[in-house]
């Protein structure tokens, strides 16, 4: 019979199970408890072949484990260990991206953002439990330090389950720093939208599990400040939004600046591309590009399409000039290779 941890063990992670092996017989009754004498929680495998304790320990407490096993030849055997657990040097938090039972779209990046640098990220990623159904083949990719992206290497199928959890406390993350608490989430991806926005022809297609449902008049960037070409992923949407041109570096009272309230917008990209209503541009949607690199459309059209996409979708934008997105502006994550992301980033 063995247990983990064992006898006189130091410093152990509290998020890591305890266990009973056996070898040659099936376990009998095993007793986890605290210094303070509370039972923690556990159950026997089916096969009777071990034990798993089935909630986490503390930090810095002393714990005592007694186990009872019967060998295949009838002999009793009991064993114990008492151990104890990590006092964290420093502990971190994380969120993620998705807010439990929502739906999301096909392109969705799964997105973990720590309030510290992560020292472990290798640790970091083992942690970070993520199940689909069916099953989609993804990778994890580092931006930085403090943040880690996974996404399937294609876009998620129409009706699959998401399931995440960032099982973090208790987790030695590198140098000492522990997880201050799980953060799980379950979501479902809905319809396939995929939105074509061409800069050439001033038309934003909308096709929806890979039928043309709408084309709308659009204008994009004007010459002077032309919309990122690229494959976009919705991050937010919003009803009644200031668009302000200070927020990405220009001062509103500047020859290029603005500050204008809109009453449908969807955020496209970190560095302030956008999808919204622009009444006052309807006149050159459909006709020539106006804009300071947003889609403008008419009011009907943003909130049909605001009302018919939603976070994860994905929008790409075509013959719209020199720029190109880059895969770091937003949750642009398509505008990756597989074989680049699968390099992991920054994960060294």
């Amino acid at each position: 019979m063995t247990l983990t941890p064992a006898q006189g063990a130091a410093d152990v992670a509290p998020g890591e199970p305890v266990t009973v092996a056996v070898a040659d017989g099936k376990v009998g009754e095993v007793k986890l408890t605290g210094a303070d004498g509370k039972v923690v929680a556990g159950k026997p495998k089916e096969d009777g072949s071990g034990w798993e304790s089935a909630e986490p320990l503390g930090y810095g407490k002393t714990y005592t484990v007694t186990a009872a096993a019967t060998g295949t030849d009838g002999k009793p055997v009991t064993s114990t260990s008492t151990f104890s657990t990590a006092k964290p040097g420093r502990q971190i938090g994380v969120s993620i991206n998705l807010v439990e039972g929502e739906t999301v779209g096909v392109g969705l990046p799964l997105i973990f953002t720590f309030t510290a640098n992560v020292p472990d990220k290798a640790a970091t990623e083992k942690a970070l439990k993520i199940v689909t159904e069916p099953q989609a083949e993804g990778a994890f990719h580092w931006f930085g330090e403090k943040t880690v992206m996974w996404r399937p290497k294609e876009y998620f199928k129409p009706g699959t389950k998401i399931s995440v959890n960032a099982a973090i406390y208790g987790k030695n993350l590198g140098n000492n720093t522990f997880g201050r608490e799980d953060k799980p989430a379950k979501v479902v991806v809905g319809d396939k939208l995929v939105a074509t926005a061409d800069g050439g022809t001033h038309q934003m297609k909308v096709v929806v599990n890979d039928q043309e449902v709408k084309q709308m008049p659009i204008s994009m960037g004007k010459p002077s400040s032309s919309t990122p070409a690229g494959t976009y992923t919705v991050m937010s949407e919003h009803t009644g939004y200031t668009m302000d041109s200070s927020t990405y570096g220009v001062p509103t009272d500047s020859k290029a600046g603005y500050r204008t309230f809109v009453k449908y917008a969807v955020r496209m990209s970190n560095s302030g591309i956008f999808y919204h209503s622009a009444p006052w541009s309807v006149g050159s949607q459909g006709k020539r590009n106006v804009s300071h690199g947003c889609i403008n459309l008419s009011t009907e059209n943003a909130k049909w399409l605001m009302d018919t996409s939603k976070k994860g979708d994905i929008i790409t934008v075509t013959n719209s000039g020199p720029q190109v997105l880059e895969p770091t502006d937003g949750w642009s994550v398509w505008q990756m290779s597989w074989d680049d992301w699968k390099t992991g980033g920054d994960r060294n």
